[in-house]
Order: structure tokens, then C-alpha cells, then sequence
């Protein structure tokens, strides 16, 4: 069997606990990187960084997980954090800040882009105009997470060789709507994890479900990231849909045994007073634009 080359562009920051007084590595391309590398593909991460202690603890899991980490840049600026807090295992933004971590795609990464099996970003990634031009060299994985609004399932989902998208809050009903209306649109594989309530597969007219394991979690961050990771390397091996979807609830519920996404504890060094609100952060952060693809 083929093993699948992935490359993964795009957000990433290390996690702080505050309570822990530690930092772990994560965001949704950064850690679809690292599992996709455990589920047995060859990933790639491009991204930025800054030479700081979040920045170079960033390299060094990723060296040490075995992800190529040639399209790593490092920027002058600080490296993106995340503060987390803890309710009853489920984890709660309690701030952050982007840093140097919104870049765009350099003509490297374009050409890295034609090389691979195919590319992940998504929604935190802030490179939608992006989407027409990756889709134009390999299959476009993409994570919507919680933004189900039809402008941008407009804008991104014809592109999209895998659409991932967070639907916890979703009844079935409204999760086969959703998956229906991103598959009309073009998306040729639909994902959606609805957390305990398992998860949905729809890959043409075919549909395929799956149950949560039942677990107490530790943390349930990256677990969706988790989910993706091991579904979009079954469907770059062919794998049928029931199995793939089963080991992808099985790897996310070990996911939870842990903290942070994928590990890599260090003592907690980031810049604290530059830490704004989720909200305020989408409203200030701009999307890094595109040419015209021709």
C-alpha cells in the first residue's frame, strides 16, 4: 500500500495550561500534521514561527515526531499561543495571540503542493482565497470546525477533496443537512464529528456513521484534529468507510487520555500581555489574499 504524502499549511500555536503552568504544542494544521505522521503517512508542515521558546519547542516536537519540517519558517515577531482553562475535561479558550502564524503560501510551498498526495489547512488558517489555487495541484483537506455559514461553504467547498466540519451541537438531521449542502457544492468527501454523538462520513451518496467510544476524557483537545487526520490518510489508502471511520473514533478517544493535542510539555514562556479575546481576534485578523489564478 502507498504511503500517502501530506502536507499541512497553515495555524498552529502551543496550547497554555494555565493551571499547569505548561505549554504543548498544537493547532489544527500543526497537529493534523503530527497524527496524520502517526497514522503512517509522510507529512509535511509548513507554517511560521518565531525564534522564541514557544517557537523552538514548536520545531523541536515536530522534528522529534518525525514531520518534515523544511517549510517551517521563522519570523521576526512572537510565536502564536493559546491560554486554556479546564471545565469538567472539556477544554475553554481563555485568550490568545496569532503572532507571526498567518502567513500565505510561497512559491516552495506551491511546489511542495504538487508533489503530495494532499494539502490540509483550514478555517483558523485565514487562506480561504488560497483554496482554488492548492485544489489546483493536489486534493484540498480542509477543517470549517464551527463555521457553517453558506458564504463560506461557497467560497471553499467546491475546492474541497475532504470538507471537515464540528458538529457537536448539530441534531443528525441538521448534520446530514450540512454534509448534504457542502457535497452539492462540490465537496467530494464530507466529515462531521458531533463529539459523543459519534460522527458522519458522506463520500458521494454514499453515507456511512459511526459511534463515540465511550470514555472519560483527560482532555478532548485535538481530538477532533485527531479524527480528521486518521480519515483523510484512509481515504488517500482506499480504506473502506466503516473501518476507517472506526479507527478514527478509536485514535481521537486515545487522544483524550492525555494533555494537549498531541504532548510535548514545556514550561510555560509566552508573551501573556499580549492575549485578546477569541472574538477579538477574528474580528482583527485579516485573510492573507491571493492572485487571480489563471
Amino acid at each position: 500500500m502507498p504511503i500517502p504524502r501530506i502536507l499541512s499549511f497553515g495555524d498552529n500555536v502551543v496550547d497554555c495550561y494555565e493551571d499547569q503552568k505548561l505549554m504543548y504544542p498544537g493547532g489544527n494544521c500543526l497537529n493534523l500534521a503530527v497524527f496524520a505522521h502517526r497514522f503512517g503517512a509522510e507529512t509535511f508542515y509548513g507554517g511560521a514561527v518565531a525564534d522564541d521558546p514557544a517557537g523552538r519547542h514548536i520545531r523541536r516536537a515536530l522534528l522529534a515526531e518525525g514531520v518534515d519540517v523544511s517549510r517551517l519558517r521563522s519570523l521576526p515577531g512572537n510565536t502564536a499561543f493559546c491560554v486554556i482553562g479546564s471545565q469538567g475535561g472539556d477544554r475553554v479558550f481563555l485568550g490568545a495571540d496569532l503572532g507571526v502564524s498567518i502567513v500565505g503560501p510561497e512559491a516552495e510551498d506551491l511546489a511542495l503542493m504538487s508533489k503530495v498526495d494532499a494539502v490540509h489547512t483550514g478555517r483558523s488558517s485565514h487562506i480561504d482565497d488560497w483554496a482554488p489555487h492548492i485544489a489546483a495541484r493536489s486534493r484540498l483537506s480542509y477543517d470549517f470546525a464551527t463555521a457553517h455559514e453558506i458564504v463560506r461553504l461557497m467560497r471553499v467547498a467546491p475546492h474541497c477533496h475532504l470538507a471537515s466540519f464540528s458538529g457537536g451541537e448539530l441534531s443528525r438531521e441538521q448534520a446530514l443537512g450540512l454534509a448534504h449542502r457542502a457535497a452539492g457544492l462540490g465537496a467530494r468527501h464530507v466529515l462531521i464529528t458531533r463529539g459523543a454523538k459519534g460522527a458522519l462520513l458522506l463520500s458521494g451518496s454514499e453515507l456511512t456513521e459511526t459511534r463515540a467510544e465511550i470514555i472519560t476524557p483527560l482532555d478532548t483537545l485535538g481530538a477532533g484534529d485527531t479524527f480528521i487526520a486518521r480519515v483523510l490518510t484512509g481515504l488517500l489508502r482506499d480504506e473502506r468507510p466503516a473501518d476507517l471511520l472506526a479507527a478514527a473514533a478509536s485514535e481521537a478517544a486515545q487522544t483524550c487520555s492525555w494533555h494537549g493535542g498531541f504532548g510535548h510539555a514545556a514550561p510555560m514562556e509566552v508573551e501573556l500581555h499580549l492575549s485578546k479575546s477569541v472574538a477579538e481576534i477574528y474580528r482583527l485578523t485579516k485573510a492573507i489574499p491571493a492572485p487571480a489564478l489563471t
